[in-house]
């Protein structure tokens, strides 16, 4: 169905609907319809071309080069943009609280960026220290390859705790060519030619009035894709036998802990690998900070990811800018959404120490040794056996000990980067294709910036 036709992505791409969870193998094969042909006749073994543009606003130059409205840029190790003094003042309405407060803002409006390659969709993401009393909203609007510009959407009102407003993506934008659904903007008709071809970012920070706080923003940015539909992506040739040691942690050890956070389980996909890959890079949380936790619950900072990547409005920490945001809130770390173009944009950043989080769906028969079906599922890659086939840290796993997986790499590759499937009742419906989150260090090392570099991301 189209993109218009298509539910909110918590229907679709929330966290793992599983039909069985179980750590022994499900034998079958990848089902994969024989009417169906690869994806643009791409031989196999070929890489297909990149379709993502990536661009972020990170350096003190970038923050000076957009237009401020009582923000300024901040110098440093770690340049931002912060409020200098409000542009304004206005009352804002917690639609998850009831609560009306008023709040002094500043804005910082990027530059136009146009598209390397112009795109069907948008997704923005940002890292940022939000200290309490205060907020940030995150605003994007499009350009169409027609000259006309899309309103601006609201791509999610955010703040790293839950005390003065509650993060939220907001629903119901759309101009009748574009949608937005829950963090992603999309064309409604990409079959009509018609694409995104620049945007602009606008940011407002939020503080209590008469306080000198201040949000402060190190990484604004959107990655825009123009992803064929397809049912079948080129196989690629393996090329790396490497595994990173990450922490394993299971989401179905909560099942049923806190209901106000979408009820554990098979809900924490998304925060449950966050947490792993946070705490691979050496972020940990104090016993202040998971003071709040049922002390009889396992593995508490668990609990705590899935409070702090909550979306209101979508009700579960499925956000995929949320969770990233969330990442970058440990010290010295970087969160991005992107979309990757095979195994090998994988291999490549394993080889330099970068674990990734993938973002899939897929038939129970589909994944062997999975041993569940799943409308849209998050997990760890953390490296490839010599035989090519893709070492997971899958939190659908009955225990942290059974999360260590070894999946078939042609299976995986294709349940990942395929935008279109057929669901358990046979109807076509969409995969991610290449959705990917990467949380890296603020400062990485030559080689890091190589191999983010070579997957497209700064």
């Amino acid at each position: 169905m189209s993109r218009a036709e298509q539910p909110s992505r918590r229907t679709l791409l929330a966290a793992a609907v599983v039909a069985a969870v179980a750590g022994g193998a499900a034998p079958a094969s990848a089902h994969t319809p024989a009417t169906v042909p690869p994806a643009g006749g791409a031989a196999p073994g070929r890489a297909p071309a990149r379709r993502v543009d990536n661009r972020a606003w990170i350096t003190y130059a970038d923050w000076r080069s957009g237009t401020a409205r009582g923000t300024r840029a901040v110098a440093g190790t770690r340049p931002g943009v912060v409020i200098s003094e409000p542009a304004g003042s206005t009352d804002y309405t917690d639609p998850h609280t009831g609560r009306t407060a008023a709040w002094e803002y500043a804005v910082w409006t990027s530059p136009v960026h146009r598209l390397s390659v112009p795109g069907t969709e948008l997704i923005a993401s940002w890292n940022a220290h939000t200290p309490g009393g205060t907020w940030l909203q995150v605003e994007l609007r499009a350009t169409y390859s027609d000259g006309t510009d899309s309103p601006w959407y609201v791509m999610g009102r955010w703040a790293a705790g839950d005390q003065d407003i509650r993060r939220t993506s907001v629903d119901d934008q759309s101009d009748g060519t574009s949608t937005v659904w829950t963090d992603t903007l999309a064309l409604d008709d990409p079959a009509s030619g018609l694409r995104i071809v620049s945007y602009r970012l606008r940011l407002t920070l939020y503080r209590k009035p008469g306080t000198k706080l201040t949000p402060t923003v190190w990484r604004l940015g959107a990655m825009g894709s123009d992803i064929p539909d397809r049912f079948t992506v080129p196989a690629s040739e393996p090329g790396l036998a490497k595994e990173l040691i990450v922490p394993r942690y299971s989401q179905e050890i909560h099942k049923g802990q806190y209901p106000e956070y979408d009820n554990g389980g098979e809900a924490w996909c998304s925060p449950t690998s966050s947490q792993m890959i946070i705490e691979y890079w050496g972020g940990r949380l104090t016993e202040e900070q998971l003071s709040w936790v049922n002390p009889d619950y396992a593995d508490p900072q668990i609990c705590h990811a899935a409070r702090h990547t909550y979306d209101y409005e979508y009700a579960g920490c499925g956000n995929w800018p949320f969770n990233a945001a969330y990442a970058a809130t440990f010290k010295d770390l970087q969160g991005v959404v992107t979309r990757l173009g095979s195994l090998t944009d994988l291999e490549t950043l394993i080889a330099a120490g970068i674990p990734a989080i993938t973002s899939q769906s897929f038939l129970k028969e589909e994944l062997t040794g999975a041993g569940y079906g799943t409308a849209g599922h998050l997990m760890t890659v953390i490296g490839f056996t010599a035989g090519g086939d893709v070492i997971a840290n899958d939190p659908a796993s009955p225990s942290n000990e059974a999360v260590r997986r070894v999946y078939k790499r042609r299976e995986f590759e294709n349940v990942w980067l395929r935008t279109k499937r057929y669901n358990a009742s046979g109807k076509v419906v969409s995969g991610t294709g290449g959705v990917c989150y990467l949380y890296f260090p603020a400062r990485p090392t030559a080689r890091q910036r190589k191999a983010l570099a070579a997957v497209g991301v700064r």
